[in-house]
C-alpha cells in the first residue's frame, strides 16, 4: 500500500452483478413460478380473479423486492464511499503531521511550536533546461532544498493516482509534494474534489469541452469574458447546480474553493510562458484542472475582468 494517499474520492467501480440482485433475481424467479403454477393449474374459478390475482399476487411482491435490493445495494455503495473518505482524510492528516514533524526536526525546534509559513510570493518565471528534457514546472521557492520540478511530474500529480496500485503515480505525487507551491496546490485541489465527492461529483464522470492551449494561454496572460469563455466547458446541469448551490450556502466549500481557484491561477501563470502546447493541453486534462473549470465557470471566473 503506498505511503501517500491519491488525494481525492474516486467513483468505486461497481461489479455489474452483485449477491444483492443475484438473490433478487432468484426470489422473482421463484415467485413468478410458484404463482405462475397457481394459475395455470387453478382451474376455471381462478379465472374471474386472473386480472386482480396479476396485479397483487405477481407484480408487487416482485416489485417489492427489488426496491428491497436497489436499498440495500444504496446503503452498500454509501458506506463504501464513507469509508475510503475516511480512509484518504485520515492519511492525508498523517502525512501533514509526519512533514511538520520532519520540519521541526531539521530546524531544531518542536514541530508543534514551529510558526506557519508565511504566503507564498508570486511565482517566479519558468525556467526551460538546455536539455531535450521536460521544463521545470515550477521554479524553487526560496529556501527549497528539493530538486526542480518537471513538467510531467506536476501534471501527473494534479491528475491524482489512479488507484492504490499506480505506482508512477504515486511516484510523481511525492516528488510534486517536495515542492512547496505545487504542496499547496495539491492539497487545495485534494479539499476541493472530496467536498465535491460528498454531492456525487466525481472529476471521472464530467466530459467538458476541450479548450485549445491558446484558450489557456490568454487566461494566465489575464483575459477574461468571450475570450477564454470556453473554459468553462463543464455542461452537466445536476453537477453545475449541486456545485453552485454549495458555493452559495456552505461556507467552508465557497473559502475553500475561491483559495484553490487562486493557487490554481497561480500555477497557471507561472505555468504557461515556458510551457508547450501538449504539456498544457495535458494539464487540462488533468482531475484538478476539471475541478477548475466547474468551479470557475460557478464561480464566473472566467467572465470577470
Amino acid at each position: 500500500m503506498p505511503d501517500i494517499p491519491p488525494g481525492l474520492p474516486l467513483r468505486p467501480e461497481e461489479p455489474r452483478l452483485t449477491l444483492v440482485e443475484a438473490v433478487a433475481a432468484a426470489a422473482s424467479l421463484l415467485w413468478l413460478v410458484v404463482t405462475g403454477g397457481i394459475l395455470w393449474f387453478g382451474g376455471s374459478g381462478a379465472e374471474g380473479l386472473r386480472g386482480v390475482l396479476v396485479l397483487l399476487v405477481i407484480v408487487l411482491p416482485v416489485a417489492m423486492i427489488w426496491v428491497a435490493a436497489t436499498a440495500v445495494r444504496s446503503a452498500r455503495i454509501m458506506r463504501e464511499e464513507s469509508r475510503r473518505m475516511a480512509v484518504a482524510v485520515e492519511a492525508m492528516r498523517a502525512a501533514i503531521i509526519a512533514d511538520r514533524q520532519a520540519r521541526g526536526a531539521v530546524s531544531g525546534t518542536p514541530a508543534a511550536a514551529a510558526p506557519p509559513p508565511p504566503p507564498p510570493p508570486r511565482p517566479a518565471p519558468l525556467v526551460r533546461p538546455p536539455e531535450e528534457q521536460q521544463s521545470l514546472a515550477l521554479a524553487p521557492a526560496p529556501g527549497d532544498d528539493a530538486p526542480p520540478l518537471s513538467v510531467g511530474d506536476l501534471v501527473r500529480a494534479l491528475n491524482f493516482p489512479e488507484n492504490d496500485q499506480d505506482s508512477e503515480g504515486f511516484a510523481a505525487l511525492r516528488r510534486a509534494l517536495r515542492d512547496r507551491r505545487a504542496k499547496q496546490l495539491i492539497h487545495a485541489a485534494q479539499d476541493v474534489l472530496t467536498l465535491l465527492s460528498q454531492d456525487g461529483i466525481y472529476m471521472d464522470d464530467l466530459r467538458p469541452d476541450r479548450a485549445r492551449p491558446e484558450i489557456w494561454r490568454r487566461f494566465a496572460q489575464g483575459e477574461r469574458g468571450r475570450a477564454v469563455a470556453q473554459l468553462g466547458g463543464i455542461h452537466d446541469r445536476s453537477c453545475l447546480a449541486l456545485a453552485m448551490n454549495r458555493m452559495r450556502e456552505d461556507t467552508i466549500f465557497r473559502d475553500t474553493g475561491h483559495h484553490f481557484l487562486r493557487l490554481f491561477d497561480r500555477m497557471l501563470t507561472a505555468f504557461e510562458p515556458e510551457a508547450a502546447d501538449g504539456e498544457i493541453a495535458a494539464l487540462s486534462e488533468t482531475r484538478t484542472a476539471r475541478a477548475f473549470m466547474l468551479l470557475g465557470r460557478v464561480t464566473g471566473a472566467f467572465d470577470q475582468a
